[in-house]
């Protein structure tokens, strides 16, 4: 069975990869060393540089400086200081002070941790920049930052001291459940080896007291640019003037800290029997197991050796395929599980396969992951697997070769990262789509089945068990493991069993409908089509992605509609029907069904609105409209194995969240902010007995049954001539029901019931925790008049952004004491009507240590207080404008960027039948509002829509760790001490 894309000469691109000639290959021919397609070489000090033009995004650059530097390195007293290091780097260097660095990057447009970032790990540390290059001056300045970095980073003790805290907050963040796991699991795999004992964040007790001068230590003893690469892709009009940049602002630098270091190689030593683990995490979010092998990771120089990882990949590719199905069969072993290859540390990848199952479940779930790969020892995979492993694959490097010009700079970036780190060959997408076509075909299931034998407990195993509670023992993992190699001595474990697989996704072809209106919108690019049964179509045609065509359906009408007996049930029912299958298979069926083909359709049951969304090829589009007719044109039938597999799911996932102290917090929040109706209270185990699977699914069906109710936006490398017959037969095809399905005017949904408090609130959530966290939530409510609404909705923006960064200034680069913050605005609890005010909240959210979080949230109070009373400065306003803008110019080369602009102008309030009117009304609001943002302007913002003064309304809530009893009465009467000179409700909630 053959299930490779079968030919399509309608479509030119996908022609011309159809088209593509094969190669004659020696399996022993050595891949290009040099890396193809990119301006590469090496400075007489040894630094390595790549430079390459790419248009996209336009008059951008994604720039990084790549060091061969990790923790690895470090000594015991310098364990973290590698990551410190990359932290100072962007404080304090010998041309920058005071995190200038920042606020300039900033000031051009690249946000800080959108497009200004850095990362350590064990044997590498990276600085990325994504920045504006439509002026002469600021690829030249984003460069010489790079160089700054390189060799002229300031470690004082007051560059330390305010970089410390941050750093702290960022250990701490990772000492949650998943953090401790990680940290477990990555101890067992490397034991033996110095990578066990040098994670990236290091040692509390060294960042709280490692010195400057031993952190200059370690910066002067390996940051010499013979372990460096700088790498420059962007919208540039020629490689040379790039280059000239960097010996400009490299070239001229040397080590004065004598000769270059060599990196020493740590090995990881083998082992032949598997180490195991019970790791009991009370915060777990359920249990899980987890088997890695480690392997050597050899350097890929031949064709062979690339034959070898398309192999690989087809071995975990026709694994996780078998996984996934047994997830869905009757009494699964897990609810997920999948396999992959990963490279962890410089000598040693691992093959990895992890599954997640139910509580008690660990050792069923270890004997089944253990079955499937010794079953593929015995019998391999068979024929038809292998060919949809291969047509998945070949589709992939289809759509990578049909966009191979459109890719984007951040990606061909961490592809040189690659290359300096691992010299990883980068033989260019055009000769690897010709490769991967020829080698492709030949691979045999026996080739792919072979990799299995690296996959076994003798092959450096790490075994491990996680729980909430101690269920499994040494013992149990150890007698899994000597069943399942009994099994295979025996060869009784019998061939896999797989599925009959329909050949067709609709059987019986819908008769096309007709057009009974079009609309043109020439000052959108958009075409609006009313189709025979009421579907309306809004079509735009783009250039931005040859191989891409997304789209989104929406109705009006949803949960907010229905009663509280009734809630329960149907807001299970996109769950359910996902599991049993909406588009009329199952979804281990459907999966088999789709296999070579992009095309992908999901479905979203919200407050006020049913959506149904799509991405697929231009070749695969007629697949993904198949979809959506089935999703309108079959019944959802709950069948008792799915519904138990649904309900056993959704329970852990239950009780997982009740372990997560972040839980209470985020409910606590939720019922202050908005109130304890239904809609907004947290689903208990309780609830789940009240659920009517029979009601969810007609519920979930009836949301998708009248297409006269909805609007579909499509955008993309949208063909007219081919595509609209297919939308005309799949989505003009959809029979309208005799009387009308869920039908609502938008203007008379109810509105769900939320109020945020009239006064000031301030609450701490106290929650059992094995390690201290702390997280922190300020908010205010916003109100936004009907009669300004197009501007009000941009000043909210612009005013988000300003206080995100004013506060990361305060709380972070002035105090130290936070890793992030972050600001958000929540306006999506009115309902969609055109008239009336809108309401909601905007929320300053951070961590930090529990010991000052009330001192911080006073600190953000009278930031939010000064720029009401005196406004942000001149170069607040530039910098959030230039943030905006750049943001701006980057969506407009984007397809779901428009698709959301789309999809909002029919969503807006000025939305009546004109989505090109609507569509211009907010650009005009956006121009608007960028004429006249001065400080003047946003400090008067300030006043309006938030509370003036800010500290008369807000609610504060902190998380902090459980107190112990005395601890406990004690604050009580603090707080009581102290309640008859505040105005504000400061409550304790234990859990």
């Amino acid at each position: 069975m053959d299930l490779l894309p079968t030919e399509a000469p309608s479509v030119g691109l996908r022609h011309g990869f159809r088209s593509l000639k094969l190669v004659s290959v020696d399996m022993d021919e050595v891949l290009a060393q040099k890396p193809v397609g990119v301006d590469y070489g090496v400075l007489d000090n040894g630094l390595s540089y790549y430079v390459r033009c790419n248009p996209k995004p336009r008059m951008r650059a994604a720039l990084a400086l790549a060091v061969k530097v990790g923790s690895v390195l470090e000594e015991e007293e310098e364990r973290g200081v590698a990551h410190i290091v990359e932290h100072l780097a962007f404080s304090a260097t010998k041309k920058y002070t005071n995190h200038d660095i920042v606020k300039f990057l900033e000031s051009i447009g690249a946000e800080f941790g959108a497009c200004q970032n850095a990362l350590t790990s064990s044997d590498e540390t990276i600085y990325e920049l994504l920045v504006p290059v439509d002026k002469p001056e600021l690829l030249s300045q984003a460069i010489s930052v790079l160089a700054e970095f390189s060799s002229e980073v300031r470690v004082s003790a007051e560059d330390l001291e305010k970089e410390r805290g941050a750093v702290l907050e960022e250990y701490r963040g990772g000492r949650n459940a998943v953090g401790r796991m990680q940290d477990a699991h990555w101890a067992l795999m490397f034991e033996g080896s110095k990578y066990a004992e040098r994670l990236p964040i290091g040692l509390e007790k060294v960042i709280r007291t490692v010195s400057p001068d031993t952190i200059k230590r370690f910066y002067e003893r390996w940051y010499h640019l013979h372990n460096m690469a700088v790498i420059a892709v962007g919208d540039f009009p020629e490689t040379e003037s790039v280059v000239e940049l960097i010996k400009k602002h490299f070239g001229n630098k040397i080590s004065i800290y004598g000769p270059p270091p060599v990196v020493p190689n740590y090995p990881v030593p083998s082992h032949k029997e598997p180490r195991f683990s019970c790791f009991v995490e009370s915060e777990a979010a359920g249990s899980a197991v987890m088997i890695s092998c480690k392997l050597p990771d050899y350097e890929m120089r031949t064709v062979r050796d690339y034959r070898d990882s398309l192999a690989e990949s087809m071995f975990h590719c026709a694994l996780n395929q078998r996984l996934f199905k047994l997830s869905r069969r009757k009494d699964p072993p897990y609810f997920s599980c999948s396999s992959s290859a990963d490279a962890l540390v410089k000598p040693v990848k691992a093959y990895i396969m992890t599954s997640s199952c139910r509580e008690g479940g660990t050792v069923d779930a270890l004997e089944s992951m253990l079955m499937e790969v010794a079953r593929v020892r015995l019998h391999g995979f068979s024929d038809r697997e292998i060919s949809i492993v291969r047509a998945l694959m070949m589709s992939e490097i289809e759509s990578a070769y049909l966009e191979r010009d459109q890719m984007q700079s951040t990606s061909l970036r961490d592809e040189y990262l690659q290359h300096f780190f691992h010299k990883e060959p980068i033989i260019g997408i055009d000769y690897e789509a010709q490769l991967q076509k020829t080698i492709l075909p030949h691979i045999s299931s026996m080739e792919v089945s072979r990799f299995a034998m690296k996959f076994c407990t003798a092959c450096s195993c790490v075994i491990k068990i996680v729980e909430p509670q101690a269920r499994a023992t040494l013992e149990d993992l150890k007698a899994a493991v000597l069943k399942v190699n009994a099994l295979e001595e025996e060869r009784s474990i019998p061939p896999w069993d797989d599925e009959n697989v329909p050949e067709e996704i609709v059987v019986d072809k819908p008769t096309p409908g007709g057009i009974v209106q079009q609309s043109e919108y020439p000052s959108i690019g958009a075409t609006e089509l009313l189709l025979s049964n009421g579907m309306k179509i809004c079509y735009k045609c783009t250039d931005f992605l040859d191989d891409q065509i997304i789209f989104t359906g929406f109705a009006y009408g949803g949960l907010s509609e229905l009663s509280e007996d009734e809630y329960m049930s149907c807001s299970m029912g996109s769950t359910i029907a996902g599991e049993i299958g909406a588009f009329g298979y199952k979804p281990s069926v459907l999966m088999d069904m789709l296999a070579g083909k992009r095309a992908e359709v999901s479905t979203k049951i919200g407050a006020y609105m049913r959506t149904f969304s799509g991405d697929c090829s231009p070749s695969d589009l007629e697949t993904a409209l198949q979809l959506v007719y089935q999703l309108f044109t079959k019944n959802v039938e709950p069948r008792d194995e799915e519904v138990k597999i649904v309900m056993q799911m959704t329970e852990e996932a239950i009780r997982a969240q009740e372990r997560d102290p972040y839980t209470a917090f985020a409910n606590r929040v939720r019922e202050l902010n908005y109130g304890n109706s239904y809609f907004f209270r947290p689903i208990r185990i309780g609830d789940l007995k009240k659920v009517d699977p029979l009601r969810a699914c007609r519920y979930f069906s009836d949301c998708f049954k009248d297409p006269s109710t909805f609007t579909v936006v499509i955008v993309g490398n949208f063909d007219p001539t081919v595509s609209l017959p297919l939308i005309l037969q799949y989505l003009g095809g959809i029979p309208k029901p005799s009387e009308t399905v869920l039908h609502f005017n938008r203007d008379d949904l109810k509105g769900l019931p939320f109020k945020f408090p009239a006064t000031i609130i301030r609450e701490v959530v106290r929650s059992p925790m094995v390690e201290a966290q702390c997280s922190v939530q300020l908010a205010f409510p916003v109100m936004l008049k009907n009669i300004s609404m197009m501007e009000e909705i941009h000043f909210i923006g612009f005013l988000s952004k300003l206080l995100e960064t004013r506060i990361m200034q305060i709380l972070r680069f002035k105090h130290g004491q936070i890793y992030s913050v972050g600001v958000s605005v929540f306006l999506g609890g009115n309902r969609p009507s055109r008239t009336g005010d809108v309401r909601g909240d905007i929320s300053v959210n951070f961590s930090c240590d529990p010991d000052i979080a009330s001192k911080l949230v006073d600190f953000a109070l009278e930031e939010i207080s000064y720029l009401q009373h005196n406004g942000p400065s001149d170069q607040d306003v530039s910098t959030i404008l230039e943030i905006e803008q750049r943001a701006h110019e980057n969506g407009l080369q984007e397809n779901y960027y428009w698709l959301d602009r789309i999809l909002r102008s029919y969503q807006s309030r000025t939305y009546f039948g004109d989505v090109s009117t609507s569509f211009e009304v907010q650009d005009e609001g956006r121009t608007k509002v960028r004429r006249s943002l001065t400080p003047s302007t946003m400090q008067l913002a300030l006043q309006r829509i938030l509370p003036s003064p800010c500290k008369k309304q807000y609610t504060v809530v902190i998380l902090m760790p459980q107190q112990s009893r005395l601890k406990f009465l004690k604050s009580l009467l603090i707080q009581t001490a102290s309640e008859h000179s505040r105005d504000a409700k400061d409550v304790t909630v234990m859990i």
